[in-house]
């Protein structure tokens, strides 16, 4: 599944090929804020790991793990999960101590990602690494709660990661995150507009 292909004159393999379009249908399917885009993101996360791996993109293939998991959690909380009054979860905004809790955790989980991935990998990108990856973890935790706020966090790791694709030469998947900056843009339009309307 990782023999070298050309496609569109990008050099891909058919596994970077499956994780791009298994990827595109979980945006698709979480703006619409359909639960089974849960589904695919432990699917395209656990192909998108192999690839990253063999890049070297050693904390971007450790998130991928994280990923399965926090889908796991993300459809729970979507299925199940609670909001206020033990309502289920709407579509809501973060407040002022949930911008500094966010931008704390990205924070701190930069410092330690990026400490983690020098000391102990052979990554040559450890600080983007660590600093998409934490912000990558942010955002999950962000949509799983049905935070509106999830996507400002895509947007701006979106952008990062299409310079990290390209010189990782990525190019499929730098194509794909150039995609998904302009969905995240569109999720964005359309949870704050469920979040006015008190919307699931």
């Amino acid at each position: 599944m990782n023999e070298p292909l050309t496609l569109l004159g990008f050099p891909t393999t058919p596994l970077e090929l499956i994780s791009f379009v298994l990827s595109i249908a979980t945006v698709l399917l979480n703006i619409r804020r359909i639960h089974w885009a849960w589904l695919f993101a432990i699917v395209s996360s656990a192909t998108y790991g192999i690839v990253f791996f063999k890049a070297r993109l050693y904390g971007d293939a450790g998130l991928q793990a994280v990923f399965i998991a926090a889908s796991i959690w993300g459809w729970y909380e979507w299925l199940r999960g609670r909001g206020a009054d033990d309502e289920p979860l709407v579509v809501t905004r973060l407040d002022r101590a949930g911008w500094i809790w966010s931008l704390a955790g990205w924070a701190l989980g930069f410092l330690a990602l990026s400490w983690f991935l020098h000391a102990f990998t052979d990554t040559d990108v450890p600080h983007m690494d660590g600093f998409l990856t934490a912000g990558s973890l942010l955002g999950t935790v962000l949509a799983a709660r049905k935070k509106v706020e999830n996507w400002h966090v895509w947007i701006a790791v979106d952008v990062l990661y299409v310079g990290l694709y390209v010189y990782k030469n990525l190019h499929l998947t730098a194509i794909l995150y150039a995609v998904f900056v302009i969905m995240a843009a569109l999720g964005l339009r359309t949870w704050a507009r469920a979040a006015r309307e008190g919307m699931r």
